[in-house]
């Protein structure tokens, strides 16, 4: 069994207009959204084995985020710059190459890579991916190689709009 959660990165700023779009940091929304749905997580108690994050800012940030939460180390997130603007095919083939030592991972990238990924490994069509949106899929395999389309069971889907208290703006 695998476990792969696929977290789309927390909502970022269009202020500067000279930045690049890799460059886009996160907004205040995006800077309150992404702590706390790492302590989100961190309260369901699900270990996980490693952090792999787009080359965006925006993503990256919100990795750093959930792995300083999660007492993991910032420097292990492993940066691969093809999750940016990456399609399903590109993720599936990042997921296929994913060290077997790792049995639980989480990918922060971005839509619509992620949710067309969700929706090609996984049993149910879960529709949009808000920002700093994770999806759980358990995987029914040995080793990340042999991820491959419906083999996996969403089990939970989780972002900040399910959670009232957090409404404040």
């Amino acid at each position: 069994m695998r476990i792969l959660y696929l977290t789309r990165h927390a909502k970022s700023s269009w202020d500067d207009p000279n930045g690049t779009d890799h460059e886009r940091p996160l907004n205040r929304r995006g800077e309150r959204d992404a702590p706390f749905m790492a302590e989100v997580y961190e309260r369901r108690s699900e270990p996980l084995d490693l952090l792999v994050s787009s080359t965006a800012v925006r993503a990256l940030s919100t990795a750093r985020t959930f792995a300083t939460r999660l007492g993991m180390p910032v420097s292990g997130i492993q940066e691969r710059h093809e999750i940016y603007l990456a399609d399903h095919r590109t993720l599936l083939r990042l997921v296929n190459g994913l060290p077997d030592h790792a049995r639980s991972v989480m990918l922060f990238g971005h839509d619509p890579g992620l949710i067309d990924l969700v929706n090609y490994l996984g049993d149910t069509d879960v529709g949009h991916m808000p920002t700093c949106c994770t999806v759980r899929l358990d995987l029914d395999v040995d080793r990340w190689g042999e991820v491959s389309m419906a083999l996996g069971h969403v089990a939970w889907m989780d972002h900040p709009k399910q959670h009232p208290e957090l409404r404040t703006t």
